[in-house]
């Protein structure tokens, strides 16, 4: 192999929307002499925010990837979006990186969407080292963005460097550990000097927190710090990698992306703390298998991403796991069982393809183009040592929209586009509602489903309309009653003949649809029971009121007549379909809507105006915990209030809410809106 596996890395750049993920990717790469010039957001021209849609809206959709060598060390980076509106795969991407950069922004600090953030690279237990950026902006603060890392997210912070500002400008940093300034120059340049003397004090306070930090982290050390009274370099340097691959320690570095300033000590962070794929852990299988990240190993991948490249098709983004691979590997899809060759390997860094002749091992990203039936969260493996790495739990969808075509008729053109953009963002979610026909799209948030329809419309050139999709409603009947369902047609030769009785009553909220064959004497034939059955079931996903499924309710079919002729099981089907709709009006049924589950995190000082929000969306608040200053709240709110409720709150708290919701319950709607839904029906069924 052309690297040794000891001396490589494999790691991903986490934090929340804006706090400059993707300036800081831009910045190692010209650090690492990969680009020539630093590219910016603004302009459109960085490596890892390519797609049209990225440049436009200046911010990630999906996730960048990149490799490059440091100091003759092969790293291999991916940035991942940080819009909770493109989060939705993040527990996927992790799973194909050993370490986590957790970029934070010394401007706004901890966010709501941190602490979710910080809790998937938990679960995933990776090491992680924080990088504080945007040390050059106004309001900075390093002392609270720090403070914030241990008291909100309970990190054992271990800082590694300490800026150096005046004037809004960041000069330089402090190595905590070395005890003296580098100023930053032109184009990054780093030149040693004496610790400012307004802030010796301070950083030898840091320091000593640090040490104590390092030295609590590993018992032979605590014992020898509480005896002498210090450690030695080597023993700091020994302690905190151990620290920083256990968990229990998170460095911390500081820097300005768009500035240049704090790559090269970034960089020298991730080489000297980040573990090498032979020192993570072994990858366990569901059934607790497991599989050490070995060159020795049988070979094994793991598709962690899919993209689609206008020239080179569908790429298939690898993590080697074990094992070596190469342009003629030729291994085994776990899913479907069919062998894939591996053929066309390409090393990426962002948009910019690179042939790959190597052997690949372990921690290894890689991209393999126009594989036949491979998707994301799929294994390759060698055929005789099969390993299946389970594809991690996703977040539900948030949203869903309806989609329709500019002019009738192209609805499966439609159908197709959106399909083809499920093998690349699994978080998408596509069907089609029985009720209405409509093409629904599910999504993470409003911007999501909007750049999803923008993509496919600017790739297969479809004209796709977004609208607001039908609300799930049901209708339910109160009370009982007794009715007949007489179906007779007589049109010369053979008739149609159905007859039957039938008792309907309604049924506490959640029961369903319960049918109870009364018949004795053989009033009506057994072969003729289940066409009622069927015609009553029909009946009721057509609705009464408002076209909404009837739900919760029981049937009992106890008498009727046929005739030896003319019944048939068609005539039984629209007997019962007629005793159905007699029924429903002698019931009074009601219409009931969907009650979703939201729980949204703000910061405490929008708790008021969220709270006072979801009342007036007819929400029932169930409770609040704050933590932090961070405010968690949970309540009942009607589907139909919270349809477009992501740009509301992004208002409301100035983008720092975050929000989650589930369908919990149908509930009864208030006659005065339910009026407005029927009405609406029926001037729908009016048109058509």
């Amino acid at each position: 192999m052309s690297n040794p596996l000891e001396t490589q890395r494999t790691y991903a750049l986490v934090g929340t929307g804006g706090c400059g993920k993707t300036s800081l990717a831009e910045m190692l790469l010209f650090q690492a002499g990969v680009i020539k010039r630093l590219g910016a957001i603004e302009e459109g021209s960085t490596s890892c925010d390519y797609e049209p849609e990225e440049i436009r809206r200046r911010g990630s959709i999906q996730p960048g990837f990149a490799t490059y060598l440091w100091d003759k060390n092969r790293h291999f980076m991916v940035d991942v979006p940080g819009d909770g509106n493109f989060t939705g795969d993040m527990a996927c991407l992790l799973k194909g990186v050993d370490a986590a950069v957790f970029v934070m922004d010394a401007v706004d600090g901890v966010r709501p969407l941190t602490k979710k953030i910080w809790r998937m690279v938990r679960a995933e237990n990776l090491p992680s080292i924080v990088f504080i950026n945007k040390l050059d902006r106004d309001r900075a603060d390093f002392q609270m963005a720090f403070d914030g890392l241990g008291s909100v997210l309970g990190i054992k912070a271990v800082a590694l460097y300490v800026p150096i500002v005046k004037d809004d400008s960041l000069l330089g940093v402090v190595d905590v550990f070395a005890g003296k300034a580098l100023m930053f120059g032109e184009d990054g340049a780093v030149i040693e000097a004496p610790v400012p003397a307004g802030m010796a004090e301070d950083v030898g306070y840091m320091r000593d927190v640090t040490v104590e930090n390092i030295a609590e982290s590993d018992e032979v050390l605590m014992e020898k710090y509480l005896e002498e009274g210090s450690l030695s370099p080597e023993e700091l340097s020994s302690g905190l990698r151990k620290g920083v691959l256990s968990g229990e320690l998170t460095p911390v570095v500081v820097g300005a992306a768009l500035e240049n300033k704090g790559g090269a000590q970034l960089l020298d962070a991730i080489q000297r703390l980040f573990p090498s794929p032979s020192d993570r852990p072994a990858f366990v299988n569901a059934e607790g298998e497991e599989r050490v990240s070995s060159d020795d190993a049988p070979a094994a991948c793991f598709v962690f991403k899919t993209l689609a490249d206008p020239f080179a098709g569908q790429l298939s983004i690898l993590r080697v796991l074990s094992g070596t691979i190469s342009s003629d590997s030729t291994l085994k899809n776990m899913r479907t069982g069919e062998p894939e060759r591996l053929g066309s390997l390409l090393y990426l860094t962002g948009k910019t393809q690179t042939p790959c002749k190597d052997t690949l091992g372990p921690g290894t990203i890689i991209a393999a183009a126009k594989l036949k039936n491979t998707r994301t969260g799929d294994s390759l493996c060698d055929e005789k040592a099969p390993f299946v790495l389970p594809m991690p739990e996703l977040p539900p969808q948030l949203i869903t929209y309806a989609l329709a075509p500019k002019e009738k008729g192209d609805e499966d053109k439609v159908y197709a586009a959106m399909q083809k953009l499920l093998d690349e963002d699994v978080t998408l979610k596509l069907s089609r509602d029985e009720e209405s026909s409509d093409i629904l799209l599910s999504g993470m948030g409003q911007l999501h489903i909007e750049l999803a329809v923008e993509k496919a419309k600017r790739r297969y050139k479809v004209d796709i309309i977004l609208k607001t999709p039908k609300v799930p409603y049901r209708e339910t009947v109160r009370g009982k009653c007794q009715v007949q369902g007489r179906h007779k047609k007589q049109s010369g030769g053979r008739g149609q003949f159905g007859d039957c009785w039938i008792e309907m009553e309604g049924l506490p909220r959640g029961s369903g649809y319960v049918f109870e064959d009364a018949i004795v004497g053989g009033v009506i034939p057994r072969q003729y029971i289940p066409a009622i059955d069927k015609g009553i079931q029909e009946a009721a996903a057509r609705g009464y009121l408002a076209g909404c499924q009837v739900v919760d309710f029981k049937v009992r079919l106890y008498d009727g007549s046929y005739h030896t002729v003319d019944s048939s099981e068609m005539a039984f089907k629209v007997a019962g379909s007629l005793a159905f709709k007699k029924a429903m009006e002698s019931l009074k049924p009601t219409l009931l809507e969907p009650i979703v589950l939201l729980s949204v995190s703000v910061p405490d000082e929008n708790m008021g105006d969220v709270i006072g929000d979801l009342s007036s969306r007819r929400g029932k608040v169930l409770g609040s915990d704050s933590q932090g200053g961070i405010t968690e709240i949970k309540a009942h709110v009607p589907m139909s209030e919270v349809l477009r409720y992501a740009p509301d709150l992004r208002s409301m708290t100035g983008g720092q809410g975050v929000f989650t919701m589930e369908f919990d319950h149908y509930e009864e709607m208030p006659p005065q809106l339910a009026e407005k839904v029927i009405a609406e029906h029926q001037s729908h069924k009016t048109e058509e």
